[in-house]
């Protein structure tokens, strides 16, 4: 028997609630990250101690968990509601207006998904894998010198490109991600349209470009 459990509508409503989760998610990672712009020794502590907290905290440890579980879930929903919405129409319209509403990120979630998924990996390898498990040595401080170890990573071009474009796909998956997510919430309604585009284009600017502005700044400065 097929209750509201089991509808495409509670899976994409999941769908939703855990992207806008993993935006706050983001938030917070950015604002911590936003310490790699302090210069000197000041930065490098700052950052290190930033880093043995989130990785110390018990409290943190179990938001981690929350999000671990949110990423998986909003990988697999989203992918399954993907499969589900092309075998609901296997044949392609025969002829295009040209007038659709429908945006490139929109018909490609998919494959931007995809992407931050490989970016993803590389990037938890890069850093949360060596804050945990690598050998990093530990600064004048005492504690594991993950400062270094971003920052050098920052050094190499070709990880900054890959980061940089990351962000761009970032943007577009945002974009249409947060838009759908309200729409399905039903927060998006003609009395709070306005409100809503205000604040999915300014996350959908905010977010990626600064993130972006890190690697890019300490490239430079390292040149």
């Amino acid at each position: 028997m097929k209750t509201y459990f089991t509808s495409t509508l509670f899976r994409k409503t999941l769908a939703s609630l855990s992207g806008v989760f993993l935006v706050l998610f983001l938030a917070g990672h950015l604002a911590g990250n936003l310490q790699l712009f302090i210069p000197g020794e000041a930065g490098q502590k700052q950052f290190n101690e930033y880093a043995f907290f989130m990785t110390t905290n018990p409290v943190v440890n179990l938001l981690s968990i929350i999000t671990y579980s949110a990423i998986i879930l909003h990988v697999l929903l989203t992918f399954y509601l993907t499969i589900q919405s092309r075998n609901a129409r296997p044949v392609k319209y025969a002829v295009s207006s040209g007038t659709t509403n429908s945006s490139w990120a929109s018909n490609n979630m998919a494959v931007l998904g995809t992407l931050l998924l490989i970016f993803l990996v590389i990037h938890l390898r890069s850093f949360w894998y060596e804050m945990h498990f690598g050998s990093i040595e530990k600064d004048i401080w005492g504690k594991k010198d993950l400062y270094t170890v971003t920052v050098s990573a920052f050094h190499e071009l070709w990880y900054v490109s890959i980061y940089v474009i990351s962000m761009v796909v970032l943007g577009l998956h945002l974009k249409h991600g947060l838009e759908s997510a309200f729409q399905t919430l039903g927060f998006r309604t003609r009395k709070y349209s306005s409100s809503i585009k205000a604040i999915t284009t300014g996350l959908v600017l905010l977010i990626p470009i600064t993130f972006a502005s890190i690697p890019i700044f300490i490239y430079i400065k390292n040149i």
